[in-house]
């Protein structure tokens, strides 16, 4: 017998509602909420495939490529950390964390004085209040960074809706984009749209990215907007990287790089951090990856914990617009969570 239950899409960070379809306790496929009022009954492709996570979820812990038992590996993880001094361990965490997680890590490493660190895409200082998605739809002009409508379609169907209300919209993304084909004027780089485009910005103009190369570029587009008066959304590529800025500080590339250089030991929680910076990983001496499923960091690490997806976890994300929003899990599980593993830890050290 089919069953339907809701919770939040975990894909980006617009915090659409889905509903995941299970049969039997085991998830077969997706179904928009049709209630829901940030996407009212639409989900985009990255929202259908997010079940993938779970699909995909690891049945096993691994310590030096051979599957073990889950007290082996913790063990293990035990002595990686007993064998370090404190500050050459580095703990990451990212916005695939949902709140309660993010607070159980910073509390795990701050108690060990750990290093924390978490990534954002580059954004820092996010400490602003942020547009709405109805203030797009009614804005007079947008300023849009990046290849949103393809990336984040769900807040591209509001820029095609400010588009339809006579919204001029000046963008910078590739030419053949998706955003592009909607845009009234396309520039070559973000400080050229940023420079060309602000004299057309008023109080009910939006800047909205999701790519960003600097903080100066960030600092330039906060200065724009105090001085037009417009509105900012930073449209983020994990679900709750808002909700973690909250909690943890987030660093810039560089500084994570840095950071990185004098690192022995890395405890990655739930993130895919190799393909994200450019980084000799290779130097570090010991990765430890807490993951739900197989990703590029788990492949190079010397211990992979398996987790809970978000499909078989209770919690909270903050989406784009600041909402604090929560979910249940809708599948059972055996798997431990991020708060659950942490305890065990910390018992043995």
């Amino acid at each position: 017998m089919l069953e339907i239950k809701h919770t939040l899409c975990p894909s980006c960070s617009v915090g659409c509602g889905i509903n995941v379809v299970s049969e039997e306790g085991d998830v077969v496929g997706t179904y928009p909420y049709k209630r829901h009022p940030v996407n009212e009954g639409k989900n985009c492709l990255n929202g259908r495939n997010s079940i993938d996570i779970y699909k995909n979820r690891l049945e096993s812990a691994i310590v030096s490529n051979s599957n073990v038992e889950l007290d082996k590996a913790i063990d293990e993880v035990c002595n990686v950390i007993k064998s370090k001094d404190a500050d050459k361990i580095t703990v990451f965490c990212s916005g695939n964390n949902s709140v309660e997680d993010i607070e159980a890590i910073k509390a795990f490493a701050e108690s060990n004085n750990f290093n924390i660190v978490l990534y954002a895409d580059n954004f820092v200082d996010i400490d602003f209040d942020v547009a709405s998605y109805e203030d797009i739809e009614n804005a007079s002009s947008l300023i849009v960074i990046g290849d949103i409508l393809y990336t984040n379609p769900l807040i591209g169907r509001r820029i095609i809706h400010a588009k339809n209300n006579e919204s001029n919209i000046y963008s910078f993304t590739p030419e053949n984009s998706v955003t592009a084909n909607v845009s009234s004027e396309i520039f070559d780089s973000i400080d050229d749209v940023l420079d060309n485009a602000q004299d057309k910005l008023d109080e009910s103009s939006v800047i909205l990215f999701n790519v960003i190369e600097s903080s100066e570029q960030l600092d330039k587009i906060k200065e724009i907007s105090e001085k037009t008066k417009s509105k900012i959304l930073p449209v983020f590529s994990k679900c709750n990287s808002k909700g973690a800025m909250g909690v943890v500080k987030a660093q810039s590339k560089e500084e994570l790089s840095e950071l990185l250089n004098n690192t022995d030991a890395l405890l990655v929680f739930n993130d895919d951090l190799i393909p994200e910076i450019d980084f000799d990983f290779d130097s570090i001496s010991n990765i430890v990856s807490f993951t739900p499923c197989e990703n590029s960091t788990s492949k190079a690490s010397q211990i992979v914990v398996p987790i809970k997806s978000w499909l078989e976890n209770d919690g909270s994300f903050v989406n784009a617009m600041g909402e604090t929003q929560t979910f249940n899990a809708v599948i059972e599980s055996d798997a431990l969570g991020v708060d659950e593993v942490i305890e065990k830890i910390q018992e043995k050290l």
